[in-house]
């Protein structure tokens, strides 16, 4: 067991619209340690990359953080003013963006926008920096590190410009990287290379990893707890295996349902989720999955469902499992 990273505990954050209050974070807990690999799964408009940027202080106006906390490395992020931030990013926590192209500056060679980050964080010398960058796009598998300095990211595929912004995010070495679905706009094959790259990277530095993604085989490749979101919610958290094996939440179940195997049949059908996602200016007053539930009962639509603890490592919000609880008569 590594000491605590980062502890989120009952973080509730609002978009405060024209059109009224859009409760992006409700009551959303999660805790990290050094060297462990989180994967926070969910549909678009759950909460996760607002989860996200919200422990580096990136929450975009009119967002405002209006309850609970979050601590990461002794830091608490939300007394901290900007310029106490911008020493945190970066050097402590890195995000890799979703997409390269737009996050990477098209008018600055690749070696300037990773020049720029050392700079800003170090105290190395010039040729210091310029050894560092080099070292970097080594480090990440990019050949030729000379030559790619002097490119922009248009002369770049998609796969090496995601090389380059895991080099930049990689350049002060961080406790912690936020990968914001690193792999949505690659193919399948540069897909298992950059997750092969991060589990070296991991190995190598031993930091801790947030991964953002709606793919559940992503997840399980390299992930050691999960936290499925649904509606701004953590739903139910638990270790891969817990997850895998053992769901208990029904969007949860939802999600695998989702997925192929390789074991079924040709004829078999994917099961898909019905139903839309929640209006999160109107969210249900019970438990948000209930419009969508095809296990719903009367309790779901008039109370949020309470967190039960299945283990130490695994709980969930869902009123099934009070049912099963009392049918059982077995504790959870």
């Amino acid at each position: 067991m590594g000491e605590l990273l980062l502890s989120i505990e009952n973080e509730k954050l609002s978009f405060f619209t024209q059109a009224g209050e859009v409760k992006a974070l409700d009551d959303v807990s999660i805790r990290l340690e050094e060297g462990e690999v989180l994967g926070i799964v969910g549909e678009s408009g759950s909460g996760k990359s607002v989860t996200a940027y919200s422990l580096m202080g990136l929450t975009a106006h009119p967002g405002k953080l209006i309850g609970g906390s979050i601590l990461f490395n002794g830091h608490n992020i939300g007394n901290m003013s900007d310029k106490e931030l911008r020493n945190v990013r970066g050097k402590e926590v890195s995000i890799i963006f979703q997409d390269p192209m737009t996050s990477l500056n098209p008018v600055y060679t690749i070696g300037n926008q990773i020049r720029e980050v050392i700079r800003l964080h170090t105290d190395k010398t010039r040729r210091e920096v310029n050894e560092r960058a080099k070292e970097l796009l080594t480090l990440v598998g990019i050949n030729e590190p000379e030559k790619r300095l002097k490119q922009y990211p248009h002369e770049l595929s998609g796969g090496m410009r995601q090389r380059v912004m895991i080099a930049i995010a990689l350049a002060c070495e961080p406790k912690l990287l936020i990968a914001d679905e690193p792999t949505t706009a690659l193919d399948v094959t540069i897909q298992a290379q950059i997750i092969e790259l991060m589990i070296e990277l991991k190995k190598k530095l031993d930091m801790a990893i947030i991964l953002i993604t709606h793919d559940l085989g992503v997840v399980a490749s390299i992930c050691e707890k999960i936290a499925v979101m649904y509606a701004g919610k953590v739903v139910e958290y638990g270790t891969a295996d817990d997850i895998f094996y053992d769901p208990v939440h029904e969007y949860t179940r939802g999600l695998l349902n989702c997925i192929p195997k390789l074991n079924e049949r040709e004829s078999a059908r994917l099961v898909p989720i019905e139903g839309n996602p929640v209006d999160m200016l109107n969210t249900p007053v019970g438990c948000s999955f209930s419009p969508r539930c095809n296990s719903c009962m009367k309790i779901c639509l008039k109370q949020k469902p309470p967190e039960t603890v299945l283990s130490h490592t695994h709980y969930s919000s869902c009123w099934l499992l009070h049912k099963k609880a009392y049918e059982t008569e077995i504790p959870v």
